[in-house]
């Protein structure tokens, strides 16, 4: 009951990610504020969430990660009712910033007890339904938003994309009861400057990547990453001053520098250049006729592959204990590379169902594997920070994916229409997928924490 409960804070985030998107034009209509409230919606919520998670991994070390998670469940629960009772726009963003940050400190915690408090095979299946509720996440996440929306549930509209999360909070704040909580190290001091630091750093990188391709490419955006360059480059030198008993740095020099944890976070970044796909395969399969919700439904394969991937790999794991994540790693390469022929010889047709399920399969096996071996490079005592390395590392990395493969697309679908276009970036995030299962196969030959 107690791994069900954190699920629950595994799902909830990167749903709120996908489900918002089809309901935007609900939103505009009934709000106003033009096409600026969409991106806006989005992006306060990304940034947010993509900065803070370090921090919420953190919090969860120093004063407990049973205590952080519930924080989050239950903030996460008010901002969402925020966000479905909002009248004005502005009202709606604030709601979507508090969902990011409550959703930063809740995440985590899942990750981190699971990797705190279960050992040997207990932890691989429990890691393995993780990855898939991710994948279910992706699954219903791209066709529920259109689906509450059109179905106007009790005349709710869009509303009841932000409500439905209160039901699954009440229900895992039930079986919180059951969670189990090993002890934490609470007698330090939260490393306040350092926070400070990392989480402007950070939001100095993610927010012109989120918000420069609609905007242009503004000047600001070229000098707030500079700035952003700077302020993280005095994070590393600050933290590194610290290790006295009373102020824990927030991300210690030495979880960073052990052994195949910095190899194993460049294979979890370049394994999530397959963010950009959902918004690119969405896009394209307009360009070709198709509506949001009968795109949401074309690349249900692909949800469906990841949602099944991680639950094999308990199994697989009897078998071959090591190089899963290179197999899925290497499967999504191939079946990106069979995509990209079946859409350049014979456009939109229903055979890319095949390759985008096995994508989707690859990916759910690649996931978890990827996440342990991450996780298993850095001691116990930093769970939490673990959880949110990995994490930030994902959600930096698809908002990178996002800003260079998406502007790339749209660049090429201008000059060359969205078929060759399609086609260039799905070689290119093969390639990227190729490089992460050299770099995971690197990593998992380093010994590790067990």
């Amino acid at each position: 009951m107690g791994v069900v409960t954190l699920l629950a804070g595994t799902l909830l985030p990167p749903l709120d990610f996908f489900i918002v998107n089809l309901a935007i034009p609900s939103i505009q209509d009934d709000l106003g504020g033009g096409d600026s409230l969409g991106q806006q919606i989005v992006a306060s919520y990304a940034a947010t969430y993509a900065v803070a998670l370090t921090l919420g991994g953190r919090l969860g070390d120093l004063y407990g990660r049973r205590r952080a998670f519930l924080v989050g469940l239950i903030g996460f629960a008010l901002a969402s009712l925020l966000c479905g009772s909002a009248g004005e726009p502005w009202l709606l963003v604030a709601g979507r910033i508090l969902q990011g940050l409550t959703a930063a400190l809740m995440a985590p915690q899942s990750l981190a007890l699971i990797r705190a408090s279960l050992d040997g095979r207990e932890q691989t299946i429990a890691l393995g339904f993780h990855g898939a509720t991710v994948g279910l996440a992706a699954v219903i996440g791209q066709s529920l938003g259109g689906l509450l929306v059109t179905a106007n549930v009790w005349g709710l509209g869009w509303r009841a994309i932000f409500l439905i999360n209160l039901p699954v909070a009440a229900l895992a704040l039930l079986g919180s009861l059951f969670l189990r909580d090993p002890h934490t190290r609470g007698a330090e001091k939260l490393d306040w400057v350092g926070a400070v630091l990392l989480f402007t750093g950070l939001a100095g990188i993610v927010i012109p990547l989120v918000e420069g391709r609609a905007l242009d490419w503004p000047t600001w955006c070229f000098v707030l990453l500079v700035v952003a360059a700077g302020l993280l480059y005095r994070f590393w030198r600050y933290e590194s001053t610290l290790g006295g008993h009373r102020v824990m740095p927030l991300i210690p020099p030495k979880a960073l520098t052990a052994p195949g944890v910095r190899i194993a976070l460049v294979s979890v970044a370049l394994f999530y250049s397959i963010a950009a796909f959902f918004l690119i395969f969405s896009e394209h399969e307009q360009a070709a006729g198709r509506t949001p919700l009968q795109a949401s439904l074309d690349i249900l394969p692909l949800g469906i592959g990841f949602l099944i991937g991680p639950l094999t790999v308990p199994h697989l794991m009897r078998v071959m204990p090591r190089r899963i994540a290179a197999l899925g790693l290497c499967l999504e390469t191939i079946d990106f590379l069979a995509f990209a022929v079946l859409v350049a010889t014979l456009g939109r047709t229903p055979w890319a169902a095949a390759p985008l399920a096995l994508i989707g399969f690859g990916q759910g096996l690649a996931l978890p594997s990827l996440i342990r071996i991450t996780v298993t490079h850095i001691p116990r005592a930093f769970a939490g920070l673990a959880s949110g390395l990995v994490n930030a590392t994902l959600q930096i990395s698809a908002a990178l994916s996002v800003a260079i493969i998406g502007g790339i697309y749209y660049s090429a679908a201008g000059a060359y229409g969205s078929t060759a276009a399609i086609t260039a970036v799905s070689i290119l995030i093969a390639v990227l997928l190729f490089a992460s299962s050299l770099l995971s196969l690197r990593a998992e030959r380093v010994p590790s924490y067990q």
